[in-house]
């Protein structure tokens, strides 16, 4: 830290009233003491006895001598207190350029840090500040990306349900007119109308289910099961719809069951997200294989699928909300855009991670889940090379 020339100025004027200040109190001091021993004559006696008492080397030299043993110590004493104001003043000075640096920040320097270097706890202060003020710049970001976040949340809720809602009212106001030439037309459009309230019931339940995942202070339902037998359950009640689309799902988990600590429905939600994903998504796939694997403290499930490859750019924002791949974006297969971001909600209240994996083979999404839900895993960045 720099010192100003005004600065520079007070501490020398300090100094120089400092030593004024202490030249008159030592005068005061020696002429009180000299008047004191003048008007005793026993303390004049003792004096000399010491004096003759202390001698050096084989001539018996007298090195003694109060007056100058006296002012040798005030002489020590007053440098020990000019260093004292001095620095104290100093140290002011040095609180005053933090005060003014934080007015500085405050004023709406947000970028700007107190970059002195100095010492002790001065220097412990203006680390505290810093960090503080990282610490304040950090919160506000993540309270302007929150609301950035409801902003295009409210944005992509209100566009997809829109669509389908123009296209209800829209039917149902040929209905209401009477603008329709026979009884099948009036099925179609009632048909067509229930279709698109169906696909707005869908996207509520979705948003709802997405609000309900991201709320961390609710509790889940942890009880110990048997995760091979809801992987071959959920291949199970979803064989139907496989046959109808011509694909073959299965599960391969070994031959001993795989035991973890999780919330059942939350979990089963996961799994069914992916499955539908695969469905809609895996274009040109065959089949659909549900993988679990015991590896130590952790659980590792694959849901894979053989169809076509993700490309690499989409990798990383598949889990973000309304997100879809721009290839499948159509009528056919356009759902909400939210399920794989529950699956990540739900995997991480669950203490685990999920990413995904594509190639010209196949494309998968890869869970790692704790055996014990108290004992959450760490990210593991060689895992989730893609």
């Amino acid at each position: 830290m720099k010192l100003t020339g005004r600065e520079k100025s007070e501490l020398f004027f300090e100094g120089v009233v400092t030593v004024i200040l202490l030249l008159l109190l030592n005068l005061s001091i020696v002429v009180l003491i000299n008047s004191t021993i003048a008007h005793n004559p026993g303390l004049q006696s003792g004096i000399f006895q010491i004096k003759r008492s202390i001698t050096i080397g084989p001539n018996n030299y007298q090195l003694w001598s109060y007056e100058n043993i006296f002012i040798g110590l005030m002489l020590i004493a007053d440098g020990f207190v000019l260093y004292w104001r001095l620095i104290r003043r100093y140290k002011q000075m040095q609180l005053r350029h933090i005060i003014s640096e934080l007015h500085y920040i405050a004023a709406g320097h947000f970028d700007h840090r107190i970059d002195f270097n100095l010492t002790g706890d001065t220097q412990r202060v203006v680390e505290s500040v810093n960090a503080l003020v990282d610490s304040a710049i950090h919160s506000m970001d993540e309270e302007r990306e929150i609301e950035r976040s409801k902003d295009a949340l409210i944005t992509n809720v209100s566009h997809d349900i829109r669509t389908p809602l123009t296209s209800i009212i829209g039917y149902l106001g040929l209905i209401e007119n009477k603008q329709y030439q026979s009884e099948e037309d009036l099925i179609k459009y009632a048909h067509i109308a229930y279709l698109k309230a169906t696909q707005m019931k869908s996207l509520v339940e979705d948003l709802f289910e997405y609000t309900k995942s991201r709320q961390t202070e609710t509790p889940l339902a942890i009880n110990r099961l048997n995760l091979t037998a809801m992987l071959e359950q959920l291949a199970a009640s979803f064989e139907l719809e496989a046959n109808k689309k011509h694909l073959k799902i299965e599960v391969e988990s070994g031959t001993q069951p795989i035991y973890i600590e999780a919330d059942a429905e939350k979990l089963g939600r996961v799994f069914s997200n992916l499955i539908t994903n695969a469905f809609k998504y895996g274009t040109g796939a065959k089949n659909v294989v549900l993988q679990a694997e015991q590896r130590g403290e952790e659980v590792v499930i694959h849901v894979t699928n053989d169809g076509q490859r993700i490309p690499a750019e989409s990798l990383g924002r598949l889990f973000e909300r309304f997100y879809r791949v721009e290839e499948s974006r159509s009528k056919a297969t356009g759902g909400s855009g939210l399920g794989l971001a529950i699956a990540q909600s739900i995997v991480d209240h669950h203490g685990g991670y999920i990413y995904a994996q594509s190639d010209d083979e196949q494309t998968s999404f890869v869970i790692h889940l704790p055996v014990k839900h108290d004992h959450p895993l760490t990210k593991k960045q060689s895992d989730m090379i893609n």
